[in-house]
């Protein structure tokens, strides 16, 4: 049997279109789940990945912390929480925010890390204070590493977000753990194709992001 056609054919029937469970309200969900604990991977991880960066203060601490998070097995994690807090998107929010934080952290980092210490020395000479230095010279020339961080921490989410419905939080893996139950490979897998799409689409906006904001940054030719 081709599976790939068959989990197309599951994809496109008009049984699948509508409803509850339909595969549009689905993904909403999971771009609801996704987006949640993106805007709070970035509320927590940019301003602290700024403050390394900009005073180099902690950066040991942050960097080791990080790595640690980042070894922290998903399905674990989202068990244990679920335990401590109940079933629902509690849960799941908790264990994407903290897989997903470090690659805010990095690309906030990184990118301050990564100007010039000539364009820095440059722009206090002419009177600017640290925060000046910070809004106006740093931020702006560091936003290509940080969407590079928060592109690697989005897509992470949208692939652990499949997890959510392990603990009754919706979303595209409704599809995967129900076809696992009643052995619907034809479900299983669209659930995958399904989840593949929505990365890709979400990788090309943020390719699209880092071109403009490359340009942005670059200087002028003379």
């Amino acid at each position: 049997m081709n599976w790939f056609a068959a989990a197309m054919a599951w994809i496109t029937d008009p049984a699948h279109q509508s409803g509850p469970d339909s595969i549009g309200a689905l993904i909403g969900q999971h771009l609801a789940i996704t987006g949640w604990a993106a805007l709070i991977s970035v509320i927590i991880g940019v301003p602290l990945g700024y403050l390394v960066g900009h005073t180099g203060r902690g950066r040991l601490l942050v960097v080791g912390a990080s790595g640690a998070a980042r070894a922290l097995p998903a399905i674990g994690l989202l068990t244990l929480v679920a335990l401590i807090v109940g079933i629902g998107l509690t849960a799941p929010l908790v264990a994407l925010v903290v897989l997903a934080v470090p690659s805010a952290i990095a690309g906030a980092y990184s990118g301050i890390d990564s100007i010039d210490d000539a364009t820095l020395d440059a722009a206090r000479a002419v009177g600017m204070s640290p925060i000046q230095v910070l809004i106006r010279v740093e931020i702006p020339l560091g936003l290509p590493q940080l969407l590079g961080g928060l592109r690697a921490a989005v897509l992470q989410i949208i692939a652990t977000a499949t997890l959510a419905a392990y603990v009754g939080a919706g979303g595209l893996g409704v599809l995967l753990f129900r076809g696992l139950k009643t052995q619907d490979y034809a479900q299983m897998l669209a659930s995958a194709v399904l989840i593949m799409v929505l990365a890709l689409v979400i990788d090309m906006v943020f390719e699209v992001a880092s071109r403009l904001a490359v340009k942005a940054v670059r200087p002028p030719p003379e």
